[in-house]
């Protein structure tokens, strides 16, 4: 499949497109993802709207006075459901984007999971991980980067960078895929072919673009003169 060219700008477009490569990249190393917390989001979304489906559809046929009572129970039914799904999605996911283990040679069983935020304006990846040490202790780490690591200047995703990344950061990925562990910012390099780590873009840059005033146009209607040969 061809690769997808995003908005460089975008942030939101940027963290998605970063999102879906993620789990592509863990169970492409053979860890196997939990479904669990996606299935009950569905489910709890899914229920919101069959009941409020069913409720027209009663409506519709039997007329108000004979549906009123369970229309009651049915609405509160309703938003119970969809406060419960908040909750579950800020509550209970955290902007989980991957939760699962591996069973590996070189680790054992060890379970990971990691969560991806960025701030408004700020092409920075930001990801809380949890996983299974060597020892059976969870432990967590909160990393970051920026997305031109692995995003070139047309908005096309480059993998390479991106598992370095991973890899190198975070301990038991890096057992798992020692390939490419130790592919830091200098050796690596990032998607445009730079070394430097850069630092969060000001809101105005991604806002509003640059005003020209007056005195920074060039002036016009101006020709040169030069000196006539006596």
């Amino acid at each position: 499949m061809a690769a997808t060219k995003i908005a460089v700008y975008s942030v939101p477009d940027l963290k998605n497109t970063t999102d879906d490569a993620l789990p592509n990249y863990l169970t492409s190393l053979k860890f196997k993802q939990s479904h669990f917390l996606t299935d009950v989001r569905l489910a709890l979304g899914y229920s919101a709207v069959v009941i409020a489906a069913i409720t027209f559809y009663a409506d519709y046929k039997l007329g108000w006075d004979k549906t009123k009572y369970w229309t009651f129970w049915a609405v509160l039914l309703y938003f119970t459901l969809n406060g419960a799904l908040t909750f579950w999605i800020w509550g209970v996911e955290k902007g989980k984007v991957f939760a699962g283990e591996v069973d590996h040679p070189s680790v054992g069983r060890k379970s990971l999971s990691i969560a991806s935020s960025v701030a408004k304006y700020t092409p920075i990846y930001n990801i809380t991980v949890e996983y299974t040490n060597a020892e059976g202790e969870t432990k967590t780490l909160r990393l970051s980067s920026p997305f031109t690591r692995w995003f070139d200047n047309d908005g096309f995703f480059v993998a390479r960078p991106f598992q370095q990344w991973l890899a190198s950061e975070i301990p038991l990925i890096g057992q798992v895929d020692p390939k490419n562990k130790g592919g830091d910012a200098k050796a690596a390099g990032s998607a445009n072919g730079k070394s430097e780590v850069a630092v969060p873009v000001e809101q105005e840059k991604y806002d509003t673009p640059k005003k020209t005033t007056s005195s920074d146009a060039a002036p016009t209607g101006t020709k040169s003169r030069r000196g006539k040969r006596g």
